[in-house]
């Protein structure tokens, strides 16, 4: 029998237990910090013979000079041309749909003019050099590649950087596949935090980058973390959450398959159902059972049930709605008779799939909508991945000559408030006097 915890909202000690299941600690301890830093410390200062030796150490692979590094556009042709027809038509129609998606998601410049002349507005602008890790060997997403390149070659991006491991040289077809459907413009074979240092700095080989984005393991999230600043990057995300709000009238086979589809990710992925039904509680738990045994990664499962998961007895769906915007989690399933007047009461998630037939793996492959989504509820503030994280806007100001005598003795007055009278004289000497 599988085990996982059953909670009741209406408990008296609900949200200490609440706040207990969602806390993770992500944060990397010093062994990891140590060796993130040597890394990047090694990369800035000996550049290509550094990056050469980690990914012979870390990869276990050799690679004979830095050329070797670089897996040529061909290669990445000749895997899309490899790989059996009925994958190249699904990264074909998941491609078609999440470029369709990212073209509503473009940010436009603006201007407006005053009545004196003086025009003010905004510039919008693609970033010159993106870099895409991507994780590599057997443990490789397509998914992950087509979700962050496409969003960025349709913000204009000109030219995009993937890094992907090789461990023992291997190269996954579909990761290349999906690179060359994307029009990804350059691909090198490393990975860890080695890759991560080279995109931030540059070295002989690999171009220095404006931004890095993509997941990868605890040294890759370290070291995008340690050279956020220098280049910017998406985000540093947790493990993978569903919660789903049910009102008792679906499938409990199909809620509990859906609390799988995160939980197999990793022991540290989170499941959790907010319902008002007991008996349906029950009953998923029940078809929990039932299945799990047929789950080919079913100790992973287990485990992530276990450490992380809930199922929670809430008093209605009201109840329901204010603990997922306390929860803010990054997969939010909405299994009830109203999905889309519901989502309405949801402030706070990564993507929200509504209705019974939504399941959430259609997000994580071929929907549209990005599926690098925020994470340990940093929903509360954050959004998921889109064109914009690819633009830039630059404000725009053209001040006419009125307009340098109005706005300029409101300057002045402000400046010498401050103590800061070069400010002041600069905005006078353009007044009427």
């Amino acid at each position: 029998m599988a085990e996982i915890r059953k909670l009741d909202a209406g408990s008296t000690d609900f949200q200490e237990r609440l706040d207990r299941l969602l806390a993770w600690e992500g944060v990397s301890d010093r062994s990891v910090n140590d060796t993130v830093n040597h890394i990047i410390d090694e990369i800035r200062s000996r550049g290509d013979a550094a990056l050469l030796e980690f990914t012979n150490n870390f990869d276990g692979w050799q690679a004979a000079s830095s050329a070797d590094l670089e897996i040529p556009l061909l290669r990445l042709e000749q895997a899309w041309n490899a790989i059996p027809a009925d994958q190249r038509e699904a990264l074909e129609q998941a491609a078609a749909r999440i470029r369709a998606y990212a073209e509503k998601q473009k940010l436009e410049g603006w201007e407006y003019q005053e009545a004196d002349g003086t025009l003010l507005g905004q510039q919008v602008t693609p970033l010159d050099r993106v870099g895409l890790y991507v994780p590599g060997g057997k443990a490789a997403y397509p998914s992950s590649v087509l979700m962050n390149a496409i969003p960025a070659k349709v913000a204009g991006v000109e030219q995009l950087v993937m890094v992907v491991p090789t461990p023992g040289g291997e190269l996954n077809e579909l990761v290349l596949a999906a690179a060359h459907v994307s029009g990804v413009d350059k691909v090198f074979a490393v990975g860890g935090a080695q890759a991560v240092a080279a995109l931030a700095y540059g070295t002989e080989t690999i171009p220095a980058v404006d931004k890095v984005v993509g997941p990868g393991n605890i040294y890759v999230a370290t070291a995008k973390r340690a050279v956020f600043g220098q280049v910017g990057i998406d985000m540093v995300a947790g493990p993978s959450e569903i919660l789903i709000i049910c009102d008792g009238r679906t499938n409990p086979h199909w809620v509990a398959m859906d609390l799988f589809s995160q939980a197999e990710h990793d022991e540290d992925a989170q499941s959790i159902l907010l319902c008002p039904d007991e008996d349906f509680i029950g009953r998923v738990e029940a078809a929990i059972d039932e299945l799990l045994p047929e789950m080919e990664r079913r100790e992973i499962i287990a485990t992530a049930l276990r450490e992380r998961g809930a199922l929670i007895k809430v008093k209605d769906l009201d109840e329901a709605a204010m603990i997922a915007n306390y929860i803010a989690p990054e997969h939010l399933e909405l299994s009830v008779e109203e999905p889309r007047e519901y989502a309405r009461r949801i402030r706070h998630a990564g993507a929200i799939f509504m209705g019974r037939y939504t399941s959430e793996p259609l997000g994580d492959y071929c929907a549209g909508p990005n599926h690098v989504l925020p994470t340990s509820r940093t929903a509360r503030f954050s959004s998921p991945l889109g064109v914009y994280d690819f633009q830039k806007r630059t404000s725009l100001i053209m001040v006419s000559e009125q307009g340098a005598d109005s706005l300029g003795r409101v300057a002045s007055t402000l400046a010498r408030g401050e103590g800061l009278t070069a400010h002041a004289r600069s905005a006078e000497y353009r007044l009427k006097q």
